[in-house]
């Protein structure tokens, strides 16, 4: 296999060369590539959720549909990211309990803008909380329940976010 670019390390552009003849393990490789892509999140009213997530915290709305009767899958992603988070009815993975999910982490660069336009729109959003090592977070709920943190890296910032 040919030896990843840092920004292959880091999971950007990641192609993999293997070659019959060469097994042998490469600093900084690994055998797969996975990418995190769908959280579910169990909720009690869907509508109200694809409320709450498209305008109070301005997610886009990527998939509504009902592809047989009682079932309904949604997918929401926060601008940028590369993860959405799903819910719905009529699926097994959908059956959990609403307000169960704890620390799903919103990672933004500047935690006090973040903060201030999601309370401009109606969140209420905890406190910021100085975690140290330049680590700083503010933590709310969606209306079942489920706990989310937005979370500020100071190292991560301009290119680096």
């Amino acid at each position: 296999m040919r030896a990843a670019t840092a920004d292959q390390q880091c999971g950007v552009g990641v192609v993999w060369d293997a070659r019959a003849d060469d097994d042998r393990p490469r600093e900084g490789t690994t055998p797969m590539q996975m990418k995190l892509e769908l959280i579910p999140v169990p909720v009690s009213d869907v509508e109200r959720s694809i409320a709450f997530y498209t305008e109070r915290l301005g997610f886009t709305k990527d998939v509504d549909v009902e592809p047989a009767p009682g079932m309904r899958i949604v997918q929401v992603t926060p601008d940028g990211s590369g993860c959405s988070i799903g819910f719905g009815t009529g699926l097994p993975v959908y059956d959990g309990e609403p307000g169960s999910m704890r620390g799903l982490h919103l990672v933004v660069e500047d935690l006090d803008a973040a903060r201030a336009e999601l309370v401009g729109r109606g969140v209420e959003v905890g406190e910021i909380h100085d975690f140290g090592g330049g680590v700083r977070g503010a933590d709310f709920t969606d209306p079942d329940g489920n706990g989310f943190e937005l979370q500020e890296m100071t190292w991560r910032r301009g290119d680096t976010f």
